[in-house]
């Protein structure tokens, strides 16, 4: 390419149709999953400390928001329960039962609207006494004692209707033992979306204040199942395993902070990659945008997420997502 002054790439830049036309990245609505925190009642609305304009809510109001979000674009839900303290034990019973609240959410989602795509989180910490995401045999989180019941827990959400079952717990072997589970219980074409590069992080706090009051807010190490922030070469390693596993996709949590491993994983394997821009970082950008005027705080909101997509991924879950559906609709 000839240099300056025959190269002036500052004259793509100069108008808008052109700037429109050499734009490589964008985000629209269907690059999106919406996370949704549900709780017990009927017409409740729960504002959530520490996470501004995220409501905690119960299952009438989640389907009128699927119907909406679903007009809007937005191709999914991501389902995150507050389990009634009363109902949890150590061992995450409840995360078997029919009629616990996931599955309530998912046959609510699927009567509003169909065609609306349901994920659940497969992991029993909203639903243990102790707020681990697998079961504690001996003092320790006991990995093979926790894939039986996750196997069980996610056959019972497919039962109930959900389309993706999305491993969050980072048991070693929970892919392959989950997508056998789901295969020899007919449940062929329900999709696995792995969280295979789960980072042990401090971006969680204000989720696990949404999800419970209890255990689970106060945890402070999950170090012996979710990953070191300072290892990328392992987050190959447990991609490729999951990959090898069934997953259908894969998902790094955090998000920004790993757009390395988002990179690395898009380039060294064939399969879409998602991101989860997490509840501490969206909380960081809510903070900064609070202080612009509105029509920059969609831009910084936009800037933020756009960078996941010249990661490459291929979607994004964010509390972000309803919000930038309004917006891309308005635009």
């Amino acid at each position: 390419m000839p240099g300056y002054p025959v190269t002036r790439l500052r004259r793509g830049r100069m108008n808008m149709f052109s700037r429109s036309m050499l734009t490589e990245n964008t985000i629209q609505p269907s690059n999106l999953i919406w996370p949704v925190f549900i709780t017990e009642g009927q017409n409740i609305v729960e504002p959530i400390e520490g996470l501004t304009n995220v409501d905690r809510i119960s299952l009438d109001i989640l389907a009128h928001r699927a119907k909406m979000a679903y007009r809007l674009g937005i191709p999914a839900i991501a389902i995150f329960p507050r389990i009634d303290p009363a109902l949890k034990d150590d061992d995450g019973s409840n995360a078997l039962a029919s009629d616990n609240l996931v599955c309530r959410a998912i046959a609510a989602i699927k009567s509003a609207e169909p065609e609306m795509g349901v994920v659940v989180d497969i992991a029993l910490d909203p639903f243990t006494t102790h707020g681990h995401d697998g079961i504690i045999r001996g003092g320790v989180v006991d990995n093979d004692a926790s894939l039986e019941v996750l196997i069980k827990q996610a056959i019972n959400y497919a039962r109930s209707g959900s389309d993706i079952v999305a491993p969050s717990d980072m048991m070693d072997g929970r892919v392959g033992a989950i997508r056998a589970g789901l295969d020899e219980a007919g449940f062929t074409q329900v999709m696995i979306m792995s969280y295979a590069a789960k980072y042990a992080s401090s971006l969680y706090a204000p989720f696990r204040t949404a999800v419970s009051a209890g255990a689970l807010a106060e945890i402070k190490d999950k170090t012996s199942y979710q990953m070191n922030p300072a290892n990328s070469d392992e987050a190959m390693r447990e991609i490729a395993l999951d990959i090898k596993e069934g997953a259908d996709f894969i998902m790094v949590k955090p998000g920004m902070p790993y757009l390395d491993i988002i990179r690395r994983s898009v380039d060294q394997f064939n399969i879409p990659v998602f991101a989860y821009q997490v509840s501490g970082e969206y909380q960081m950008i809510q903070s900064l945008a609070s202080t612009l005027p509105e029509d920059k705080q969609n831009a910084l909101i936009m800037e933020m997420l756009v960078s996941f997509k010249r990661a490459g991924c291929t979607g994004v879950l964010s509390y972000f997502a309803y919000q930038i559906a309004e917006w891309w609709n308005e635009t």
